[in-house]
Formats: C-alpha cells, sequence, structure tokens
C-alpha cells in the first residue's frame, strides 16, 4: 500500500477508473487471440498439446537455460492423433467437502446473530483435521454485512481440543473465537477485525509460558482485530501484520519480518533475526536479548531499540491488562502486579523511517493542521527522505 493510496488528498487525483482495469484485460485479451490466430488455434483450449509450435532451440542456447532439457515434457505427440495429444492436458475434479465443513453448525447458529446483531455463544469440540475454523462463518458475516460491521463479540464461538492449520483465518469483526486447547499453524491468517484467543485446557499441569500453544506463521498478513496466546507460538510471528495487536508469551525466529503496523507484545524469549524487513508498527518484547535482532537492519540503523516512552507504558498495561482478562496468564498477572519495575523490562522495538513518520504527524497536530492535509504528507515524505 503506498502513500498515495492512503492520503485522501492525494487519492483524489488519481483520475483512473474501475473500467481502465476492465479495457486493460480485454486489450491482454485481444493479443492472445493475436497469437492464437497466428498459431492456428481458436482457443487456448485447442492449442494443449501441440508441442511442434514450441522452439526449444532458443531456450536452450539461452545462457539463464544453458543444459535444461524439456525433452521429458514434451514427448509423446503425434500430428495425425489429435486425441493423443489431448490426453497431455490432464485436471481432476475437486470436491472440497464443504458440505461437511466444521463451520457449517456455526453459519447455523450464528444467522441471528449475523441478521439482527444480537449477541450468541455457540461451544463445540474441535480436533486438528478441522482446518480454517471459523472462516466460512466469517464469509458469511461479511457478504451479509458488507461494511455495517457486527459489534465486538457478537458471535463467540468457545472451541475446545486442538485446532487444525489456520484457525480464524480471515475472520472479520464481530468473531471471537475462544479456543481451550491449542492450534496448528497460520492462526489467524490475514485477520480482518475479529478476536482470537488460545489458552491451554485448564486441566493442564505445565506452565503455558514455557510450552507451545500453537505453531508457526501466526497472524500472517493481518490487516486488524485482536490475538491473545497464553504460551510460546513458532517461527514468523506476525509476518506482514499491518494492523493487528498480538500478546504471545514467546515466539521462535524471524519474528515481526517484512511488519508494516499493527502492535507486538512479547512476555517471553524472542528467537534470532527479529525484525527482518520490519518498516511499520511496534513490538514491545520482555527481556529482549539484542543479539536476537536483525543484523543488518541494526547495522543501517533500520530499527530503533527505545525505552517505553509514556505512550508506550500505558499500550503495554492495556495489553497486559486485556491478555490477562482473555487468557488468566500468570505472566501478565505478575507483570501487572508489579508494573512499575516490570515496564522498565521492555524493549520498544520501532522502524525508524516509522518513528520519523510518528513525530512529523505529531508536529502537525501540535500545529493545529490537518494531520492527513497535503503540508503534514510533504513533511513526512521529507522526513523518510520520499
Amino acid at each position: 500500500v503506498g502513500v498515495a493510496t492512503q492520503n485522501p488528498e492525494l487519492r483524489s487525483r488519481f483520475t483512473g477508473t474501475p473500467e481502465f482495469v476492465v479495457t486493460f484485460f480485454e486489450y491482454i485479451a485481444e493479443e492472445v487471440r493475436e497469437y492464437l490466430a497466428e498459431l492456428g488455434f481458436r482457443s487456448l483450449d485447442e492449442a494443449i498439446g501441440h508441442i511442434e509450435v514450441l522452439d526449444r532451440d532458443e531456450s536452450l542456447d539461452h545462457w539463464k537455460t544453458g543444459g535444461l532439457d524439456l525433452s521429458g515434457i514434451l514427448s509423446g505427440y503425434d500430428p495425425a492423433d489429435p486425441e493423443k495429444a489431448r490426453q497431455l492436458l490432464s485436471h481432476t475434479g475437486q470436491n472440497h467437502e464443504l458440505d461437511r465443513h466444521f463451520d457449517n453448525d456455526l453459519i447455523t447458529a450464528a444467522e441471528p446473530a449475523i441478521a439482527t446483531g444480537q449477541r450468541l455463544e455457540v461451544s463445540k469440540a474441535i480436533v486438528n483435521t478441522d482446518r480454517a475454523a471459523g472462516t466460512m462463518l466469517g464469509y458469511h458475516v461479511t457478504r451479509a454485512r458488507l461494511l455495517d460491521e457486527l459489534a465486538d463479540d457478537t458471535i463467540t464461538v468457545r472451541l475446545t481440543g486442538e485446532a487444525g492449520q489456520s484457525l480464524g483465518a480471515f475472520v472479520p469483526a464481530g468473531i471471537t473465537l475462544r479456543l481451550e486447547g491449542d492450534a496448528n499453524d497460520y492462526v489467524g491468517k490475514g485477520l480482518s477485525g475479529g478476536r482470537i484467543v488460545v489458552r491451554p485446557d485448564e486441566r493442564a499441569v505445565f506452565a503455558a509460558e514455557d510450552n507451545v500453544v500453537a505453531g508457526n506463521v501466526i497472524g500472517y498478513g493481518a490487516t486488524s482485530g485482536e490475538l491473545y496466546l497464553r504460551g510460546r507460538v513458532g517461527e514468523r510471528f506476525l509476518v506482514r501484520n499491518s494492523g493487528a495487536s498480538a500478546v504471545v508469551e514467546g515466539i521462535g525466529d524471524h519474528g515481526c519480518e517484512y511488519m508494516t503496523g499493527g502492535r507486538a507484545l512479547i512476555l517471553g524469549r524472542t528467537g534470532r533475526n527479529f525484525g527482518a524487513g520490519m518498516s511499520g508498527g511496534v513490538a514491545w518484547v520482555l527481556d529482549l536479548d539484542r543479539t536476537v535482532m536483525n543484523p543488518l537492519a541494526m547495522a543501517n540503523g533500520d530499527l530503533l531499540l527505545l525505552e517505553p516512552r509514556p505512550e508506550d507504558r500505558e499500550a503495554i498495561a492495556g495489553l497486559l491488562a486485556r491478555h490477562h482478562a482473555e487468557t488468566g496468564s500468570p505472566v501478565a498477572a505478575h507483570l501487572l502486579a508489579t508494573l512499575d519495575e516490570a515496564l522498565h523490562r521492555f524493549t520498544t522495538v520501532l522502524p525508524a523511517t516509522y518513528d520519523a513518520v510518528l513525530k512529523a504527524r505529531a508536529a502537525v497536530i501540535d500545529e493545529g493542521l490537518d494531520p492527513d492535509g497535503v503540508d503534514a504528507w510533504g513533511r513526512i515524505l521529507e522526513a523518510t527522505n520520499g
């Protein structure tokens, strides 16, 4: 997402229309049709299998593909037998068994909430073959409500067991998933305003903060919403997050990679290569070992490691309180009980350019100017070198 698409002033100057995109693809289709006609075909479907129109020599002579042998996939063509050529096309119909999907019961139960916005709760057991739980429910909410979002916690789904991959993927605002158990990879992938809470079974005798409660790539590409995870998670936590807030009690390698927005509160050990490519958002890390930071970002000054400022302290305290309320985390409870001391244990990880943007906006607001106006964006571009 570029500056010109985020700033209303600059966006208003764009003269393009959706019809331009349609026209562009019409021209692509026309050119493809011209190439097909030149080759003697009426459609792409007719061209399948006709390897005689391909020129292999030109590819093999190029330095990038020297030694590439395509004979294995370009054999078997007989010009005298068109049907044999058609056999080179192989496709199989797919049945995703959506009629048996985990969400169907949830969708039926949630119909009153989707239609009227009345609050309701649904409880259901889940196993690790139940993938993308909540996603189809989210689709129905989004399709029915469009921009008229449901209020937080309108639909609460209480799950027990071990969730399969992609729990809560793309879940929109108004849906809260509360899992008592653990989850596989991709929890909250593409999270779009919903809330996901994962905590161990209340009968568990182990310390959650020392054990894994969810897998890798949690919150990948999330745009908004909240994640509360009582326990550790795997690698690539919040990669490409652009707006969600998440609290976790330890992560693996490559945390907050390519993050462009949102907030992360990490209450445990952090793996190596933290913050690689991070250009926005903020992370607060408890007892940060600075050797785990992405070395290139640190050497180039792309990331700032700061003492929590007043606004950071307020945000940390708020997220700790919410994490404790949502998960019953003893870690959060202890930090809240010793908050003044605990706040000094956190390090604010902030991209340098993002910090410059925040400062430029704050200065504009102090002067009584519109923070989204042309002057403000001019200062932001100047502060970030364009």
